[in-house]
C-alpha cells in the first residue's frame, strides 16, 4: 500500500514539474525534432477539401495565404461560394495572411515609389502600383476573407506570388504595415512542379530527408498543371515528419526569415 502511495506521489510530482516548466520547454519535450511552419497558398483549389481533411485529422494548424485566384470551379477563391470553406478553416484554428488580390507578379521598379505588376504570362494586364495602390492590393483579399469569415485571425504578413519581390515592393508593403514572408531552403514542397519529372514519391522522400527544425514550408490547395496531385502524398509527408518528432505551428505576427 505504501509503495503504491509513493508511486502516486511521484507521478503527481512529475506531472506538476512538467506543468511548471516554461511552455517552450514543454514544447521541446513534445517535439524533439523541432517545429515546422506549414503555409498554404490559394492555388487552384481542386484538392482543397482533401488537404483540409488531412490537416484536421493530423492536428496541424497552418498559415493560409489568400488571393482572389481562379479555381477549378470556374469561380474565384474568395467568392461567396468559398465562404463556408474559409469559415471552417478559421474555426479549426488556422491563421491567415495576404497573398495579394489579383495574384499578378512583381516585375521591377520603374521609378522611386513605384512597382511594375504584371499578370501571369504578361498578356492579361499590367499596372504600376504606388503606395496607395500597393496597400489596396494587399488589403483587398483580407477584406474579402473577413466578409466570409469575420472571426479569422489575420497576421500582418504577406507573400508575393511566386515569392518574387523587388526593393520597392518590400518598402511599399512595409509602409502598409506588412512584412513579407517567404519560405526556407528546404521548405519548398514541390507541388507546383511537373509530376512526370518530379513524381510524388520523390518529393515525399526529399521532404522527409531534408526538412529541418524551423523550416517554413509552402504548398497550395491544388495546382492546375500537376497531373498527379500532391494531395495524394501529402499525408505521407506530414505523418512522416510527425513520426520524426516534428510539430507544426502557425506563424506569429513577426513571421520567420
Amino acid at each position: 500500500m505504501m509503495q503504491r502511495w509513493h508511486r502516486l506521489l511521484l507521478s503527481c510530482a512529475t506531472l506538476f514539474a512538467i506543468l511548471a516548466m516554461p511552455a517552450s520547454a514543454q514544447t521541446s519535450a513534445a517535439c524533439p525534432a523541432g517545429t515546422l511552419y506549414l503555409t498554404i497558398d490559394t492555388g487552384w483549389g481542386r484538392e482543397a477539401e482533401k488537404i483540409a481533411e488531412i490537416l484536421n485529422r493530423r492536428g496541424i494548424r497552418a498559415t493560409l495565404f489568400v488571393a482572389h485566384e481562379p479555381t477549378h470551379r470556374g469561380d474565384r477563391s474568395l467568392d461567396p461560394a468559398w465562404a463556408e470553406f474559409w469559415r471552417a478553416r478559421a474555426a479549426e484554428g488556422h491563421v491567415f495572411a495576404s497573398h495579394t488580390d489579383r495574384h499578378w507578379y512583381f516585375r521591377g521598379d520603374p521609378a522611386p515609389g513605384l512597382v511594375r505588376y504584371v499578370a501571369r504570362g504578361g498578356g492579361g494586364g499590367e499596372a504600376q502600383l504606388d503606395q496607395e495602390a500597393m496597400c489596396r492590393e494587399l488589403a483587398a483579399p483580407i477584406e474579402r476573407l473577413r466578409a466570409a469569415a469575420p472571426v479569422a485571425v489575420v497576421l500582418p504578413l504577406w507573400r508575393a506570388p511566386g515569392g518574387i519581390t523587388t526593393p520597392n515592393t518590400l518598402r511599399l508593403a512595409e509602409a502598409c504595415g506588412m512584412r513579407h514572408q517567404g519560405w526556407t531552403k528546404n521548405g519548398f514542397l514541390g507541388d507546383e512542379l511537373n509530376s512526370d519529372t518530379h513524381p510524388n514519391a520523390a518529393l515525399r522522400d526529399q521532404a522527409l530527408r531534408n526538412i529541418r527544425d524551423g523550416e517554413v514550408l509552402v504548398m497550395h490547395w491544388g495546382v492546375r498543371s500537376r497531373k498527379d496531385p500532391y494531395a495524394n502524398v501529402f499525408e505521407e509527408v506530414v505523418a512522416g515528419l510527425q513520426v520524426r518528432g516534428f510539430c507544426f505551428a502557425p506563424l506569429t505576427a513577426e513571421g520567420r526569415q
